[in-house]
């Protein structure tokens, strides 16, 4: 069977101007200290192909304008609303302050499985991705409604940083729309 692959003008895709006023998802991405540029670019270009209000930048992650974010964002640093916080644990405060479910993506006693949490709409989520070595601040972790885990059957104990904001964003808008 053929099957032709469309163009990327077939795609009607909306421009950075008429993003920006799409109505907001509830999702914002937190990043912990993420080390690679690349994965924070990555991270930029999946929050705009799924619709992420804005992406948080905390700690040590590198922020716009970067040729290492903008080789992996294609652009999407410039449709994805973003801000640096010097802190995830202070910014995790504010956030739950103005109505947020904060989760924690990582492996814990008593985390969620993905398959198991169906998001409520209506709901603000903001989703913490960690550090590639070390993962979520533990603080952050105790501060956070809850941990939610991408079940996985292979012997390697985690994803990209990158993978997983992909894993959990589709997850969630697909519950979503």
């Amino acid at each position: 069977m053929f099957d032709r692959k469309l163009l990327n003008i077939e795609l009607e895709r909306v421009s950075i101007e008429e993003y920006k006023q799409l109505p907001d998802s509830g999702l914002v991405l937190v990043l912990d200290n993420i080390r690679s540029a690349h994965n924070v670019g990555s991270a930029f270009r999946t929050g705009d192909s799924f619709k992420a209000d804005k992406v948080w930048l905390c700690g040590i992650c590198a922020t716009p304008p970067s040729a290492e974010i903008h080789k992996s964002a294609l652009g999407a640093e410039d449709s994805v609303a973003w801000e640096h916080a010097d802190s995830t644990s202070e910014l995790v405060d504010r956030l739950s302050e103005v109505g947020y479910t904060i989760v924690s993506v990582e492996q814990t006693v008593n985390s969620v499985k993905l398959n198991e949490f169906v998001p409520e709409k209506g709901k603000k989520y903001a989703l913490i991705f960690g550090n590639e070595v070390s993962g979520v601040d533990q603080d952050v972790v105790n501060k956070s409604d809850f941990a939610l885990e991408i079940p996985q059957f292979g012997t390697k104990h985690s994803l990209n940083v990158s993978v997983s904001i992909g894993v959990i964003l589709w997850h969630v808008r697909y519950h979503l729309l």
